[in-house]
């Protein structure tokens, strides 16, 4: 356990922080979700939205540094491709 103030206030942003970064990195799941739902649905025009949409979400995960620039880019190329498959 933290003894000395600033110990104790660390480990309560520590957990505000991972509950922030959970939170995100879930809807990006969510996001990307639906973007493959799309696609095997056969939609296109949904697909490019929820594309465009997941996106949005995983640039803004790392503007806040809680992914790494390759990992969403790789990420964002596997969507690509799977929607212009279509």
């Amino acid at each position: 356990m933290a003894h000395s103030k600033s110990a104790k206030k660390r480990v309560l942003v520590a957990e505000r922080n991972r509950e922030r970064n959970q939170a995100v990195k879930s809807r990006i799941k969510t996001m990307v979700k639906k973007v493959l739902v799309a696609v095997e649905l056969k939609e296109v025009e949904t697909s490019k939205a929820a594309l465009s949409v997941a996106y949005k979400e995983l640039d803004k995960a790392v503007t806040k540094g809680i992914m790494k620039k390759n990992t969403v880019s790789r990420k964002k190329a596997r969507l690509a491709a799977r929607v212009n498959a279509l």
